[in-house]
């Protein structure tokens, strides 16, 4: 299995969105402990993709823009800026400087870069930006999270009930198995059962899974090995989650297009991240065959 062939970026960017307290305590506990949560966040998809087509850089990344409310000392607004980068890039420093000077530029508030270092080189860790000419400076520095930190801290993940703490799992085991599709199968199999084992709510569970399932993609046949094995599963436990979005998607793609789907699911309740994802139809596309349907 080719490494090109995953992809890294759509499933973190659902799991973001759907999870993004959890993201912060995760990651960035002392940032999250000084959000006040009471007051909600906001992502600005539409408002960040302008400000990156106007830096003129090419958008081939997890980003993401949110804004937040700061806790401690006099409460104000904040722009929490998430970069998720997959493969190591040379510029990465400076897309960050450009991203947040032009985010500052355009809201005139308190903005914090955060990094998320997804790639398989342990050595690579973006230095801090800095420029100078005839005496004027610029330096720009970043927090960031490296994932290869987490192996050897395994053992912490199997305990956290942290969603992230399986995002990293599953992240780590898709580049290690990369050459080696059954070694993944088997690590998916194992990762997908610890949802239940660890007392995930239903809809976490689904949720989590799509995450598994769109990250450790595996060829043919072994998809085929890894339906049975888990719908075996799924009966012993009782507890038939995922197995539900397979059968609605098999029952009704016999005799219907996919937007006649996307209604039906809309009907059930299902989230649009869960809807995209099964359908393969992009979420905008799903957000406005919800708000034709209302």
């Amino acid at each position: 299995m080719n490494d090109n062939h995953d992809d890294f970026d759509n499933p973190w960017k659902v799991l973001l969105e759907r999870y993004f307290p959890q993201f912060m305590s995760f990651f960035f506990p002392e940032i999250h402990d000084d959000i006040n949560w009471a007051k909600g966040h906001d992502f600005l998809d539409q408002e960040f993709q302008q400000i990156v087509r106007d830096a003129d850089l090419s958008k081939r990344y997890v980003d993401k823009l949110v804004k937040v409310w700061k806790l401690s000392g006099a409460e104000r607004l904040v722009f929490v800026h998430i970069e998720v980068q997959s493969q190591e890039d040379r510029d990465f420093s400076n897309r960050m400087f450009v991203y947040n000077y032009r985010i500052r530029d355009c809201y005139n508030e308190k903005i914090v870069s955060l990094a998320i270092l997804g790639d398989d080189r342990a050595n690579w860790r973006p230095e801090p930006f800095q420029d100078e000419l005839w005496g004027c400076k610029v330096s720009f520095e970043f927090p960031m999270v490296k994932l290869l930190d987490y192996e050897p801290r395994w053992s912490e993940l199997e305990t956290s009930r942290n969603p992230f703490a399986i995002a990293v799992m599953a992240h780590l085991k898709t580049k290690e198995t990369k050459k080696d599709p059954q070694s993944r199968k088997e690590w998916k199999f194992q990762l997908t059962r610890r949802l239940y084992e660890q007392g995930f709510e239903r809809q976490d569970i689904m949720e989590l899974f799509l995450f598994l399932d769109w990250l450790m993609q595996l060829p043919e046949g072994l998809k085929q090995e890894f339906k049975v094995e888990l719908d075996q599963y799924e009966q012993e436990k009782q507890m038939r989650y995922i197995s539900s979005i397979e059968e609605i998607t098999r029952e009704e793609t016999r005799e219907e297009t996919r937007e006649e789907i996307v209604l039906k699911m809309l009907q059930k309740g299902m989230s649009l991240e869960d809807i995209a994802s099964v359908t393969e139809v992009s979420i905008e596309r799903v957000q406005e065959l919800q708000s034709r349907s209302k």
